[in-house]
C-alpha cells in the first residue's frame, strides 16, 4: 500500500474541503453567532471548550449556520431541560470525547482509502467522494446511537427497579467490571512491523467486542493494550472473561491475556465508571499470570454455587493500594 504520506494534500482547498464537511460556509463571528443565538457569551466559551475546540479570536468568521442552528438548540435547551450549568459541560464534554475519536479514526481511514488508490483518485475526488458519503454515514450513526440508546434504556429501567431513590440519583449501580490485558505488549510492538501493529489491534478490538457483546456485556473503553469492560451480573462477566482467554488462544497474532473481575457498586458517569470495584479489578489484572482470570471476593460469592465455575483460592496479594487483597482464580467448570 502506497505510503499516506506520498500524497500531494496541499492540492486540496481547506475552504472548499470545509464546505463540504460542515454542509456550509463559514460566516459568522464568535460574537456575532451568540448574539444571534441568545447565549450567554461566557458561558457558550465554557461550552466550545468543554467540546474539545480552541476558542476564536473575535473577528474570525469561523462559524457556520450549522453552528448556529445547534447554538439555538442549546439556548433551548438551558431554558427547558438543562437548566444546571455543570451539567450542561458534562453533557459537551462526553459527547466531545466520544466523537472526537470517532471523527479521527474516520478520518484515518479516509487517508488510507486515498493512498490505497493514489494512481486512480485525485485528493480533490477523494475529499469530494467522502464528502458525498456524509449524509449516509451521518444516517447511519444516528442508527446506531439510537439502538445503543435503547439498550441502554432497557437496562436503566431494569436496574432501577432493583434501587432506591438515593443510588438512582447518585448515579451508582451494581456492576460487574472486568480488565482485560495483552501480556507483553510493550516487547510485541518492538517486535513487529507497523503493518502488523496495526493488524494487531484491528484484531484484538474485533475479538474483544464480538464476544463481549454476546456475553451481555458492555465495553466501556479501550486503553491501549487493554479494554474495560461491564456486566450487569457477574454470570455474565465471568463467562465473557473466559470466552476471551478461550478465543485469544485461537489467535496466532494475539499475544495471551491477563483478566481480572470486580463486583460492586461503581459510580457511572459520562460513560465512564469509577469507584472501589474499578480499581481492584485494575489491580486483580496486573497480578494475574498470563492466561489467567482472577476474581474478587464478591464474584466469589456469587459464583461459588454456580456449577458453570471452578474457584480456587490464591495467596492474599500485596499490590499497590491494597495490602490484603483476596482473590480466586477463575476456571470452567471443565478445567477441573
Amino acid at each position: 500500500m502506497p505510503d499516506p504520506a506520498s500524497i500531494d494534500w496541499s492540492e486540496i482547498d481547506g475552504g472548499l474541503l470545509d464546505e463540504f464537511i460542515l454542509g456550509a460556509p463559514r460566516e459568522f463571528t464568535r460574537d456575532e453567532l451568540v448574539a444571534e443565538a441568545g447565549l450567554d457569551p461566557a458561558e457558550s466559551g465554557r461550552l466550545w471548550r468543554a467540546l474539545g475546540f480552541a476558542d476564536s479570536a473575535p473577528d474570525d468568521r469561523v462559524y457556520t449556520r450549522a453552528d448556529l442552528a445547534a447554538a439555538r438548540t442549546v439556548a433551548t435547551l438551558t431554558r427547558e431541560w438543562l437548566p444546571d450549568d455543570s451539567a450542561r459541560e458534562a453533557i459537551a464534554r462526553a459527547v466531545a470525547q466520544s466523537l472526537s475519536r470517532l471523527a479521527e479514526w474516520q478520518i484515518g481511514m479516509l487517508a488510507q482509502v486515498a493512498a490505497a488508490h493514489v494512481g486512480e483518485l485525485t485528493p480533490r475526488a477523494a475529499a469530494r467522494l467522502a464528502a458525498e458519503v456524509l449524509p449516509e454515514l451521518e444516517s447511519l450513526q444516528s442508527y446506531v446511537w439510537r439502538r445503543h440508546l435503547a439498550a441502554t434504556a432497557s437496562r436503566w429501567v431494569a436496574g432501577a427497579q432493583r434501587l432506591d431513590a438515593a443510588d438512582i440519583a447518585a448515579d451508582t449501580w451494581p456492576l460487574s467490571v472486568g480488565f482485560a490485558d495483552m501480556v507483553g505488549f510493550t516487547r510485541t510492538t518492538r517486535r513487529r512491523t507497523m503493518d502488523e501493529l496495526g493488524e494487531m489491534i484491528e484484531r484484538f478490538g474485533s475479538v474483544t467486542t464480538e464476544v463481549v457483546a454476546n456475553g451481555r456485556g458492555r465495553i466501556i473503553k479501550t486503553v491501549g493494550d487493554e479494554i474495560l469492560y461491564v456486566t450487569e451480573h457477574p454470570a455474565d462477566a465471568a463467562a465473557i472473561a473466559l470466552g476471551l482467554r478461550d478465543r485469544v488462544r485461537t489467535e496466532p497474532s494475539l499475544p495471551q491475556l491477563r483478566i481480572g473481575i470486580a463486583h460492586g457498586m461503581v459510580l457511572s458517569r459520562y460513560g465512564d465508571v469509577y469507584g472501589e470495584v474499578v480499581n481492584v479489578a485494575a489491580r486483580l489484572t496486573s497480578e494475574a499470570r498470563p492466561d489467567t482470570v482472577l476474581v474478587d471476593r464478591e464474584m466469589h460469592e456469587a459464583l461459588r454455587d454456580d456449577p458453570r465455575f471452578d474457584l480456587r483460592r490464591i495467596a492474599t496479594l500485596h499490590t499497590r493500594g491494597y495490602t490484603h487483597l483476596r482473590a480466586w482464580a477463575l476456571r470452567g467448570a471443565r478445567e477441573r
